[in-house]
């Protein structure tokens, strides 16, 4: 299910030069955050799970996710290279699959360290906030690799989608409306985080079950069904 040429190939295109700064960009804003809200503010276990919450979880993990899922095939539909990937003998799930293993990786490492980071900057992990928010970076890195994997499959403006389910869906639905944060990666991945966090600075508007199903279900349904689409694709190019 795992072909290391294609995970080569895929790595090469979402690390060059343009989109690899791209992804820095946003690890970077938020390490510089961490170390100017500690310099002014000192070590606060609160202002810590804001920061992480509001911005590394909030807004940093989704648009990684976004930049690393549809980078990963997206691109090569967009200009027509995926036909000459498809012309080998790779079975389409085993494509999508590497694809997948390679945005949760990438979407991790940009992620999740700089979460860690900043958390420890902050406050040194204290409440184990810091560990909290990074699992919860790590478990919300593999859904939303997949969602935009899904979408980087079956839409040429997978990015412009992504960006207004992450930003627009997550973020301002999210926080505004209590039915919407069901529906939120973001939320699942809290659930997870509040169970590593002491006291209740990490909370969630989802039980525990519900989330691991959910984040289980949302990821295992849309790795699925893109190995459905690009199968559909290579038919349509051999017709």
């Amino acid at each position: 299910m795992y072909d290391p040429t294609v995970a080569r190939l895929t790595y090469r295109a979402l690390l060059g030069r343009r989109r690899a700064l791209i992804l820095g960009a946003l690890p970077l804003l938020l390490l510089v955050i961490a170390v100017a809200v500690r310099v002014l503010a000192g070590a606060d276990d609160q202002t810590t799970a804001d920061v992480l919450g509001g911005f590394a979880l909030a807004t940093m993990v989704p648009i990684i996710g976004v930049i690393a899922g549809t980078g990963a095939i997206g691109p090569e539909i967009d200009d027509g290279s995926v036909v000459y990937l498809l012309s080998k003998p790779i079975k389409r799930p085993t494509i999508i699959f590497t694809k997948l293993i390679v945005a949760i990786a990438v979407t991790m490492v940009f992620s999740a360290v700089p979460t860690l980071l900043a958390g420890l900057i902050l406050n040194g992990n204290g409440q184990q906030v810091a560990v909290a928010y990074t699992i919860a970076a790590l478990v919300a890195s593999i859904a939303y690799a997949a969602l935009f994997l899904l979408l980087g499959t079956v839409s040429r403006h997978a990015v412009v989608f992504g960006l207004v389910y992450a930003l627009v869906w997550e973020a301002l639905f999210g926080s505004l409306v209590p039915g919407a944060r069901t529906l939120s990666v973001q939320q699942w991945s809290l659930a997870v985080a509040e169970k590593v966090a002491d006291g209740n600075l990490v909370t969630s508007d989802v039980g525990l079950p519900t989330a691991t199903v959910l984040l289980v279900a949302v990821t295992v349904l849309a790795t699925w069904y893109a190995g459905q689409k690009l199968r559909s694709l290579t038919l349509a190019g051999e017709e």
